[in-house]
């Protein structure tokens, strides 16, 4: 895969976790690299750690897949500096179309999980109602009112980011419900980084 496709792979990640409901981890698994993305973020280990202590930063960087990973984070970084403003103005002007064209992807990338699945078991289908019903129950739930010091966007951050990993969870929609996520955008759209 070439430097420009991983980029642009991390570019079209970077514009699904801007959006509440929508996951970059899916659009890493829909475009073929969440594998890829899962063992280099898993290479980040001791091993990775005694390599740059000894001075191998070379090996280091091959052990995490640093070509790989390098341009995949420029471009979410990218994707998201640059989008935070136009996303937040398309939220607020046109909310429907977009929150109906992100759907549109949801559903999509719902049916080519759903096609991975060869054979159905009962412990499929009762996992396929379990994840359904906590998807729902969090739909569903309140808002939480985390206290924007820097306690409580640091743990905001750090379940959005875990969150923003898994194919099908979204960050951005975790930070809604932690009501953090008008926090976190405003900060990025103005790089706001006290």
């Amino acid at each position: 895969m070439s430097t420009a496709g991983i980029f642009i792979r991390g570019v079209l990640m970077g514009a699904a976790d801007i959006v509440p409901g929508v996951s970059g981890g899916t659009v890493a698994f829909i475009t073929g690299i969440y594998g890829r993305l899962l063992g280099s973020l898993r290479a980040f280990d001791i091993n990775c750690i005694k390599r740059v202590m000894q001075g191998d930063i070379k090996g280091a960087w091959r052990h995490v897949d640093g070509n790989f990973l390098l341009p995949l984070v420029l471009g979410i970084a990218t994707s998201i500096f640059t989008l935070a403003r136009g996303i937040s103005w398309v939220l607020v002007n046109y909310p429907v179309p977009l929150w109906s064209f992100f759907f549109g992807l949801i559903l999509a990338s719902a049916l080519i999980l759903l096609r991975q699945i060869d054979v159905w078991s009962m412990d499929r289908l009762i996992c396929l109602l379990l994840g359904s019903g906590i998807a729902l129950w969090t739909a569903l739930s309140p808002v939480l009112g985390v206290n924007a010091g820097l306690w409580g966007i640091f743990f905001s951050g750090f379940l959005a980011i875990c969150a923003m990993i898994l194919p099908g969870i979204s960050g951005s929609f975790i930070l809604v419900l932690l009501g953090m996520y008008g926090t976190v955008l405003a900060a990025v759209k103005n790089l706001d980084i006290d």
